[in-house]
C-alpha cells in the first residue's frame, strides 16, 4: 500500500503533474486526460492507481460542471446512460478478479487503444459517415462505461462520440462534463467496495486536489493561446512511453 510518506521526489512530481493535467484535461483541452492516467498508474501500483485518480477526477468535473454545465444537450446523455452504467458495471465485474500485475497489463493496452482512437479520430475519421444510431450509442456507452471502470481512460471514447455527434464546442464541453460527474459518482461505492478508495488513497487525494484546482484554472486560460497540436501530441507520445512500461515491465 502506497502512503504519503512512502513516496520519493520524483513520484511526487509525476503525481502532481498528473493532477494538473486532470484539471487542464475537465476546463480546457479534452482528450488529454489519459496522460495522467498513464502517469498514476507509473507511480502508484496499477489496481489501487484507479481508486486514487477518481475522485480527483470528480474534483475537476465539479469545476467543469460549473463552468459548462448551461450548454449540455442532455439529449445525447439520456442516449448514452444506460449503456454506460451497463459498462461500469461490467468492469467493477472484472476489477473484481484482477490483480495489480493484470491491471496494470489491462490499463498499458487500454492506453495504447485509447491513443489509436485519439489519433484516428483527429486524422481518418470522416464525421459525416459515423452513424447516428442506437447501437453506435450502444457501443461507446458500453465502452465508456467499460473504460472508464477499469483505468479512468473513457475520455478519447466520449471524444469520439461527442465530435460524430456535430456538437459545436461549448455543447462538447458541456455534455462531457455531465456526462463524467454523474457517472464518476457512480463509480465512488463500486470503487469503495472493491477496497480502492480508503483512507490512504483520501489523504493522498486531499494533498493533490489544490493541483487539480490550479489546473482546471490554467486550463481556461491555455487553451486560447497554447499550440494544441503540440499539447496533444506530447502528450499522447508520454502516455504511450508509460502504457508500453505497464506492458513490458
Amino acid at each position: 500500500m502506497v502512503t504519503i510518506h512512502s513516496l520519493q521526489t520524483w513520484q511526487w512530481a509525476a503525481l502532481m503533474l498528473g493532477a494538473a493535467t486532470i484539471g487542464i484535461a475537465k476546463t480546457g483541452i479534452p482528450g488529454i486526460g489519459i496522460f495522467a492516467v498513464a502517469l498514476f498508474a507509473t507511480v502508484i501500483p496499477a489496481k489501487e492507481s484507479t481508486g486514487l485518480v477518481l475522485p480527483l477526477l470528480i474534483v475537476g468535473d465539479c469545476f467543469a460542471v460549473g463552468s459548462y454545465f448551461r450548454h449540455a444537450v442532455w439529449s445525447h446523455l439520456w442516449r448514452l446512460f444506460p449503456w454506460a452504467i451497463a459498462g461500469i458495471l461490467l468492469g467493477y465485474a472484472a476489477m473484481g478478479h484482477l490483480n495489480n500485475y493484470a491491471t496494470g497489463k489491462l490499463i498499458g493496452v487500454i492506453l495504447v487503444v485509447m491513443v489509436a482512437v485519439h489519433v484516428w479520430r483527429r486524422y481518418y475519421m470522416k464525421s459525416d459517415n459515423v452513424p447516428h444510431r442506437i447501437w453506435f450509442a450502444a457501443g461507446m456507452g458500453l465502452l465508456a462505461g467499460f473504460t472508464t471502470m477499469v483505468a479512468n481512460a473513457a475520455g478519447p471514447i466520449m471524444v469520439l462520440y461527442l465530435l460524430a455527434m456535430f456538437l459545436p464546442k461549448m455543447e462538447f464541453m458541456g455534455t462531457a462534463a455531465i456526462y463524467a460527474f454523474l457517472l464518476n459518482w457512480f463509480k465512488v461505492p463500486l470503487s469503495h467496495h472493491l477496497g480502492l478508495i480508503n483512507l490512504h488513497s483520501l489523504s493522498l487525494d486531499l494533498v493533490l486536489a489544490p493541483v487539480i484546482i490550479l489546473g482546471a484554472f490554467c486550463g481556461k486560460k491555455l487553451l486560447p493561446v497554447i499550440n494544441q497540436q503540440f499539447f496533444e501530441w506530447l502528450a499522447l507520445g508520454l502516455t504511450v512511453i508509460a502504457a508500453l512500461k505497464l506492458l513490458l515491465f
